[in-house]
């Protein structure tokens, strides 16, 4: 993908987290891996379904701004720490989406084997044990022990954050994490879920490789 084509997609997939009311006003960001160690990243205090591509920065590895004139998100720290933790990631969406972040508030993840397309894909969701006071290292530093075994967490009394090999799988993830909050919710209501068994999990997160090549073919 082009310079400009990824510029343009992290627009796109900005009004989709805004118009999907994931996130509200100006929260949320994203940022996508240009390179060894160039990032593009979401401009501060900007809603996410009115950005334009002249509105995006470059920074390095460090956060520091290399192109635009702009400031970027204050929770860029945050996706340096995946990154850094991460090498296979392309690209990190942080968000607040109403039922995900209503666990997140509660301090609970998302972990029980409810959903099959949860063990077969995105895997458990967990929750951050305690507030981390936004703009701080205090939220790269309360994410770091769950980045080599996951693919997304719930940050507590803040938000989802979800990563991906690109924007397109990163955005997937935090909607997954979404969906699945929702259902689980929903069963609460209901009287509570049934989980599946350890043999069912095992069987589905067998069936992880065929849908990563499958997932592959599509790109």
């Amino acid at each position: 993908m082009t310079y400009e084509a990824e510029r343009e997609l992290i627009c796109r997939v900005g009004r989709l987290l805004y118009d999907r009311g994931y996130a509200a006003a100006n929260d949320g960001n994203l940022s996508v891996r240009l390179g060894e160690d160039r990032l593009l990243v979401t401009p501060s205090g900007v809603s996410k379904g009115r950005m334009t591509p002249d509105m995006l920065l470059v920074t390095d590895l460090e956060g520091r701004v290399v192109e635009g004139d702009r400031h970027p998100s204050s929770e860029v720290k945050m996706h340096l720490m995946v990154y850094r933790r991460r090498p296979d990631a392309g690209a990190v969406v942080h968000a607040h989406p109403p039922v995900s972040t209503a666990f997140a508030v509660c301090r609970r993840g998302l972990e029980v084997p409810y959903v099959a397309e949860l063990a077969a894909g995105l895997g458990a969701v967990p929750c951050t044990p305690s507030f981390a006071m936004l703009s701080t290292d205090q939220v790269p530093e309360s994410i770091a022990p769950y980045l080599p075994d996951h693919n997304a967490v719930l940050l507590a009394n803040h938000g989802a954050l979800a990563w991906g090999a690109d924007l397109w799988e990163a955005f997937d993830r935090l909607e997954t994490v979404e969906h699945t909050a929702k259902i689980v919710l929903n069963a609460e209501t209901l009287g509570g879920g049934v989980p599946l068994t350890a043999e069912e999990v095992s069987r589905l997160q067998g069936l992880r490789g065929m849908y990563s090549a499958l997932r592959e073919k599509t790109r």
